[in-house]
């Protein structure tokens, strides 16, 4: 027993080495999470299958988007807007003040 959950520790850190660190929330790191959860005493198989599809994107594979899911007809630019959002906040840009009052994009 002690052999089996010395290899689901292994597997569960090898798994948290390999995630990238989230630039947005370093306070918050799914790294150290699943790395605590390697040193868990009851650390099961099951928990290990779940952090080895996250690694894999088994769910975005199973569910893959449409492009009509991406560009809803009420909003088609909305992703496109927050992913460029997301980017020019990583590199410290906003928008100016008088956008945000407009509601301007």
């Amino acid at each position: 027993m002690a052999g089996s959950t010395g290899k689901l520790a292994a597997e569960m850190a090898r798994i948290a080495s390999a995630c990238p660190i989230d630039p947005l929330r370093p306070h918050i790191q799914l790294q150290t999470f699943l790395k605590s959860l390697a040193t868990h005493p009851r650390l099961t198989p099951a928990a290990v299958r779940a952090a080895q599809a996250l690694e894999r994107n088994e769910m975005q594979k199973k569910f893959a988007l449409t492009d009509k899911t991406l560009k809803p007809a009420s909003a088609v630019l909305h992703y496109e807007k927050l992913a460029e959002g997301v980017e020019k906040s990583m590199q410290g840009i906003k928008r100016p003040w008088w956008k945000v009052f407009l509601g301007i994009w």
